[in-house]
């Protein structure tokens, strides 16, 4: 599936992958093997928060830790293409960091809910992929976050009634990948991928390498 050295000559802009799906459905993990993959070269987005860094984390590798003051003044000066509270913390990706990876032709990866998403699709639509990931079954759902035993049965009723309202949002991504084989679904994925990165309104280089052709004299 890797593209030739010719392809990857010619200058492009990155993208924004976006992966959501409700808990269980298996994005967490399609996002890991994405990382993994050195097929794929995705970085990971590298978000700002208010929470207290912990030890094993680093500033500038897990996260950009800042203060509440802080995050508020870049929320409200539009430095921050896309944001969330999440149990009483704030989470966002800074445009700056964005808008250079994509100017280098590099591709980020987000693994963000449908808040987040539509952000970002509103903020820059031309730049982001979305992909949903949908369970087979509510069935299969349960049973996955049952199997997890990380969970009360509480939690996982919780993280059930969740479901139904984020899967409703679905129709607000670009594909869909229906997650009953994992093998299967991440090989979608990575197709999704790879087509995207070849579309021509990504690939300003292409404009050189056509004249280049044109101005080809055969031997």
């Amino acid at each position: 599936m890797a593209i030739s050295f010719v392809e990857n000559a010619v200058a492009r802009r990155g993208l924004m992958l976006v992966i959501s799906s409700p808990s269980g459905a298996g994005k967490s993990t399609i996002a890991r093997l994405l990382l993994e993959d050195r097929e794929m070269d995705l970085s990971l987005s590298v978000s700002v928060t208010t929470r207290q860094r912990r030890p094993s984390e680093i500033e500038g590798v897990h996260y950009h830790f800042e203060s509440v003051r802080e995050f508020e003044r870049l929320r409200d000066s539009d430095a921050l293409i896309e944001w969330a509270e999440v149990h009483s913390n704030y989470y966002g990706t800074l445009r700056e960091t964005a808008e250079n990876a994509l100017a280098d032709g590099r591709d980020m990866l987000f693994d963000i809910d449908w808040q987040g998403a539509e952000q970002l699709q509103a903020k820059m639509p031309a730049d982001v992929v979305s992909i949903f990931i949908l369970p087979p079954t509510m069935k299969e759902l349960q049973m996955r976050l049952n199997r997890r035993a990380e969970d009360t049965a509480e939690v996982i009723e919780t993280r059930l009634n969740n479901a139904r309202f984020e899967i409703q949002k679905w129709s607000k991504y670009d594909y869909i990948v229906i997650n009953e084989d994992l093998n299967q679904s991440y090989a979608a994925v990575k197709s999704i991928v790879m087509a995207e990165r070849l579309r021509r309104d990504r690939r300003p280089g292409l404009f050189e390498f056509v004249n280049g052709l044109l101005e080809e004299q055969p031997s």
